[in-house]
């Protein structure tokens, strides 16, 4: 039995480390949309929920690892010995997820300065939109006073 959630620790470990590298490759489409000057919101918003839901993904896997590694923790640490090759397979997991987190968080970084730059354009885009607006308004204002005559009385007594 113990043998049986051993093996389901590792294979919930792989599924992290796909769970992780999908992460990373929703990361890296991130960041060509983030550079993409014709990036609309629709694309960036789907790729997000994309990531999202990775997100929670692992937050399950690692939920049912702790309940599942709670179970085999004394089996583990009182045979090391005759769970020796699991628990090599186990650490190199666990290696390769703490090597691509590390990975991932300096993606991630990455991305939100790339997100803060895209941000800031599209305001500064705004403002300007709004104040071209505001000039062709107040043009179209003065040019309807210039065709505009104001009232004159005229006396034709003389």
């Amino acid at each position: 039995m113990q043998e049986e959630y051993i093996e389901i620790l590792i294979q919930s470990l792989k599924k992290k480390l796909d769970t992780l590298q999908k992460i990373q490759e929703m990361n890296k489409e991130q960041k060509l949309l983030l550079a993409d000057e014709n990036l609309t919101p629709e694309e960036f918003e789907k790729n997000v929920q994309k990531k999202g839901r990775l997100v929670e993904q692992l937050e399950m896997l690692d939920q049912g690892f702790d309940e599942v590694y709670q179970r085999v923790r004394g089996e583990l640490s009182d045979h090391k010995e005759a769970h020796k090759p699991q628990i090599a397979v186990l650490q190199e997991q666990i290696r390769q997820i703490t090597a691509l987190s590390s990975d991932i968080q300096a993606q991630e970084k990455r991305n939100y300065e790339l997100a803060v730059k895209k941000f800031d354009s599209v305001r500064k885009q705004i403002r300007e939109v709004k104040a071209s607006h505001k000039a062709v308004n107040q043009y179209y204002q003065n040019m309807r006073r210039i065709n505009l005559v104001d009232p004159q009385f005229m006396d034709k007594k003389k």
